[in-house]
């Protein structure tokens, strides 16, 4: 059996909802398949974690992301936090540093 690694950031506001209910049925397309399953990693990045640390991830989020297959990534944004900062220091650094346009 196949096990895929996936990264997930639930993200701000809805994001997590959604996200956790994605994990539900990724979880059950495995089950049914029976040929793969999924690891999920969870990470707390996001505005929360802005407001407590500073940073939209952690220093080396990055490094950490790289072990994954994929990143599962939920919305991210919140209205006390600049766009610049939600954007620039999570969602654009992912897609840059992993190339993915």
């Amino acid at each position: 059996m196949v096990t895929h690694k996936v990264a997930v950031i639930g993200g701000d506001g809805i994001g997590p909802e959604v996200i956790a209910e994605g994990v539900k049925v990724l979880n059950a397309v495995a089950a049914l398949d029976g040929n793969f399953a999924f690891d999920f990693t969870h990470y707390p990045w996001g505005c929360d974690y802005y407001r407590q640390t500073g940073r939209m991830m952690a220093e080396d989020g990055m490094e950490q992301l790289a072990k994954s297959d994929a990143i599962f990534l939920g919305a991210v944004g919140a209205p006390d936090v600049p766009d610049h900062i939600s954007l620039w220091d999570l969602l654009l650094t992912i897609r840059k540093g992993f190339d993915q346009y």
